[in-house]
């Protein structure tokens, strides 16, 4: 794989995979060059064999400030934006990735930085974190999946106030909203990650692909049709075995 300059990703012999924000002197703020860089580090992820576990982190003093705003209108026309946009949904991207995330988050993660953190699986705060969506202060709404992760993650009406409002909440307060499981000491966060994912790569791949499956195509589906799908999966399982 080609040199990263805006992030960084590596993989150790057990599995566990290490994709971190690169931009400590923007705030890891999310601009064109990163998201190309996130596209090409991802689906290395996603098609690597070998890789079963993931932890995203930010370098330096935070996890990420949101999108880089100095780029904003700089596209060479808004119908290229949207096309390039279209062609590299980097967004859906890590949503439908069949492998684990987990997000460890310091420092702020505001913007594309906490809807990044939505869209993995496991959510691991040191006690500095601070979470956030300011768009709608800026004239804009979140449009890294804010909208709709959101209160699927805490109840819609708390969504609905925080996306509203812009107003952060500290690691504690996201803890008890539920946006986080965990809330660790800042300098324990890298080793309770790195726990996380271990015990996550010596797992069943296959499923938890499905386990993964079942629950992101389950919300979109009546409970009636939800169901049907936890048992087609689990059917596959179990047809391995025999």
């Amino acid at each position: 794989m080609a040199a990263f300059e805006t992030i960084s990703y590596e993989r150790d012999e057990l599995g566990v995979a290490q994709l971190t924000l690169n931009r400590p002197d923007k705030l890891n703020a999310v601009n064109l060059q990163m998201r190309d860089e996130l596209w090409s580090a991802l689906r290395a992820y996603r098609d690597d064999p070998d890789a079963r576990a993931l932890v995203v982190r930010g370098a330096g003093s935070a996890f990420s400030a949101g999108a880089d705003i100095s780029e904003f209108g700089t596209a060479p026309s808004y119908v290229e934006a949207r096309r390039a946009r279209r062609e590299r949904d980097l967004w859906g991207l890590v949503l439908h990735l069949p492998k684990p995330l987990i997000a460890a988050v310091h420092g702020h993660a505001l913007g594309a930085g906490c809807e990044l953190s939505l869209l993995c699986d496991l959510r691991l705060a040191a006690d500095d974190a601070r979470f956030g969506l300011p768009e709608v202060s800026l004239g804009y709404i979140p449009s890294a999946g804010g909208t709709q992760t959101l209160p699927r993650t805490i109840a819609p009406g708390v969504a609905m106030h925080l996306i509203l409002t812009g107003d952060p909440v500290d690691a504690n307060e996201a803890y008890r909203l539920g946006l986080v499981h965990r809330v660790v000491p800042r300098d324990r966060l890298d080793d309770e990650a790195d726990a996380w994912a271990r015990a996550l790569a010596v797992r069943d791949p296959l499923a938890l692909a499905y386990a993964k499956e079942a629950v992101v195509r389950g919300l979109d589906l009546s409970s009636r049709e939800g169901l049907s799908l936890e048992t087609r999966l689990a059917a596959l399982l179990l047809a391995r075995r025999r």
